[in-house]
């Protein structure tokens, strides 16, 4: 059965364009109420980003909820993976994360969280489908919801990040920036790392509502860059403004991706015969990646873009590590879904135990030259990626490339987009057939 309002990551769009209506939102937390009632009690948390429409959502999701009999637990300004981890300590029947991730203030989004912490079952997200298009009720008086605030909920996921590494860690004598993308991380990324020791240069940590992301964060890393530069810092660190995906920044400025990032912790676990299976990695995974990996007896495996498929496929396989090279990364060792924090932690503490800078772990394999353009669909049309000249072309660059690359077409989860990803051992062919490959794609979406 398809699904009407979700995506690939929960439900996200314009503010004020349905569903990101008020309207929409009090009808949805009534769904929500209604499919997790358990012996007609429910108990429900609910955390935001800093977007200044999250306030609104909040409200509304509070009332739908209370008008189905749940009870809710305000959480306030709180990264996804943290409603994740407080969702299971709770013991809530589920979470609920107001938040459009990597994106402006001008979207927002919703994801659910199951009361163990993981993304809602295919059925739950159906039954909650149904209910949103079925008539709402009111419960009788007595069994309204209540809510209440947890005001110890930062204080909680801060010593929940901090006992993911060991208690002897010690970070002095390391000078980190730290970037939160004026997003949920803003009080607590830079506590962790404090508490544990180093001494942090904190940038994007002053919310106004507006200014999510904007022109900060792990999608726009040219401040970071800048700052870790002038600071004389070892490294920086860039957080979205939810903090479920976490960059990094070498003491030269250069970037340290996803890809880079699970290799720098695969190793390590396997240094210290801690790694369990393999490494999950996407369709988007650089092919150096994984080349690097089975020079080091690492098996590795591709799955889907999104990290409900990634962590689908870690489930399947018994493996413990995944991730995107967009920095979604997920150690299922420490929690549930993806974190950045506690990624973040992983990397620094390799680098401290085998006595590396970033930037040397970050040269130790060949990121194959990798080229992404973003074709905008217009909506007219049909299916673009089964258009005959798009597929004939695809098959061309195939045949060009002669086994020394991989073509990859694909639909954003989140946005009217086509993402164009060529990948091969020559970067001024890669960049051309990627080019070619984008303008066949608008030419047919036109």
């Amino acid at each position: 059965m398809s699904r009407k309002y979700f995506g690939t990551d929960g439900i996200r769009g314009h503010v004020g364009q349905y569903p990101i209506t008020p309207d929409f939102m009090l009808k949805l937390g009534w769904a929500a109420g209604m499919a997790f009632r358990k012996q007609g009690k429910c108990r429900i948390l609910v955390g935001k980003d800093t977007r200044i429409s999250g306030y609104m959502f909040e409200s509304a999701l509070q009332a739908g909820l209370s008008a189905a009999g749940a009870d809710v637990l305000l959480l306030g300004p709180m990264p996804t993976p943290a409603v994740a981890y407080l969702t299971r300590t709770f013991h809530a029947e589920a979470g609920i994360v107001i938040s459009a991730s990597h994106n402006p203030h001008h979207d927002n989004g919703i994801k659910f969280f199951s009361g163990r912490g993981t993304k809602l079952p295919d059925e739950v997200e159906l039954m909650i489908e149904e209910l949103l298009d079925a008539p709402m009720s009111v419960v009788e008086s007595a069994q309204l919801g209540k809510a209440s605030r947890i005001n110890d909920a930062a204080g909680r996921y801060i010593e929940f990040c901090k006992s993911s590494v060991p208690t002897s860690t010690d970070f002095s004598g390391l000078k980190l920036v730290v970037d939160c993308a004026h997003g949920a991380t803003y009080k607590v990324a830079p506590s962790v790392f404090r508490e544990l020791g180093a001494e942090v240069v904190v940038i994007g940590a002053q919310p106004d509502g507006l200014n999510i992301n904007a022109n900060v964060g792990s999608t726009h890393i040219g401040q970071l860059q800048k700052a870790v530069v002038e600071q004389g810092a070892d490294l920086g660190i860039a957080f979205d403004g939810d903090g479920d995906r976490v960059l990094m920044v070498d003491h030269t400025g250069a970037v340290v991706d996803g890809d880079e990032l699970l290799y720098i912790i695969a190793t390590d676990l396997q240094d210290r015969e801690k790694l369990v299976g393999g490494v999950v990695g996407t369709l988007m995974s650089n092919l150096g990646l994984e080349l690097a990996l089975k020079a080091r007896d690492i098996p590795f495996s591709r799955a889907k873009v999104g990290d409900r498929y990634v962590i689908a496929e870690m489930l399947e396989r018994g493996w413990q590590l995944g991730g995107e090279n967009s920095g979604h990364i997920v150690c299922s060792q420490h929690t549930t879904t993806g974190d950045a924090i506690i990624a973040a932690l992983q990397v620094v503490l390799a680098l401290r135990r085998r006595g590396q800078s970033l930037a040397q772990e970050r040269l130790a394999w060949h990121k194959c030259p990798q080229v992404l353009l973003n074709v905008r669909l217009s909506g007219a049309g049909g299916d673009p990626l089964t258009h005959p000249e798009v597929r004939s072309a695809c098959e061309e660059v195939d045949q060009a490339m002669a086994g020394r690359g991989r073509v990859l077409l694909r639909k954003s989860g989140t946005e009217p987009l086509v993402r164009v990803m060529v990948e091969g051992d020559d970067e001024a062919q890669v960049r051309q057939h990627a080019e070619r490959l984008a303008g066949v794609v608008a030419k047919v979406c036109a």
